[in-house]
């Protein structure tokens, strides 16, 4: 397991509408805690020992919320002068997150485990020799508040295929990855987006998926929350 994790929480959560309008979308809440604390917990359950969070929209707020953490320990990417995207974020926190793979979370992204930990399970999956990226996938069709049309195809060897721009493809990115520090060599300056890095890695075939065990929950608007909140209910959550 990775010692270190880079949380994504700097965006403006534009579709949470009112909700994001006095707060940053990781301080909504579901199961009356927020959606950050969620992410958090689940990593230090798998033995993170650190997480990189980056801080944008409300910012104060959100560091003064992260202040009582102390597993995993938290360390903050300052964004407040210029958002940089998903890609440029994390490009910016490379320095704290150290020369090896490294988790990569989004605040907002939440499952209800099947058996056994999928963090656990990505991080057996990783393999720094062949993977610049390993991404954690669901069902298109199974993902709860999702309503897209998946991201991409995924073949026996675990090898992705980016959808085309008026297709669809069978599985959902869940915001969820172990990442080579490698995928950002030659990386753009300044604000970019993530799936730039993921496209180049899968034109080189180091960009790898694997199926979640269990049940996604896209927490995008506030009519996705009362869904979310519901599924945990009925798995006993």
């Amino acid at each position: 397991m990775p010692a270190t994790a880079m949380v994504l929480a700097a965006g403006l959560g534009t579709r949470m509408r009112q909700l994001s309008k006095t707060l940053p979308k990781p301080l909504v809440r579901v199961q009356k805690r927020a959606l950050i604390d969620h992410v958090l917990d689940r990593l230090a359950h798998a033995g993170v020992a650190q997480a990189v969070v980056n801080v944008h929209y409300f910012a104060d707020q959100l560091e003064e919320h992260l202040k009582p953490r102390s597993r995993p320990r938290i360390a903050l990417s300052d964004e407040r002068e210029r958002l940089l995207g998903t890609g440029g974020g994390i490009a910016k926190a490379l320095p704290q997150l150290g020369h090896v793979p490294f988790l990569l979370v989004n605040s907002d992204s939440l499952w209800i485990e099947s058996a056994t930990a999928n963090l656990v399970r990505l991080a057996k999956f990783f393999d720094r020799q062949r993977m610049d990226a390993a991404i954690l996938l669901t069902a298109t069709d199974e993902a709860r508040g999702y309503e897209g049309r998946g991201d991409y195809s995924l073949d026996a060897d675990g090898r992705l295929k980016r959808r085309g721009e008026r297709g669809t493809a069978p599985y959902v990115y869940m915001g969820v990855a172990i990442l080579s520090p490698a995928l950002f060599d030659g990386a753009p300056r300044g604000a970019f987006g993530l799936g730039e890095l993921f496209s180049r890695a899968e034109a080189a075939g180091r960009l790898m998926g694997l199926r979640l065990e269990g049940t996604f929950l896209h927490v995008g608007t506030p009519e996705a929350i009362k869904e979310a909140e519901a599924a945990i209910r009925h798995a006993g959550g």
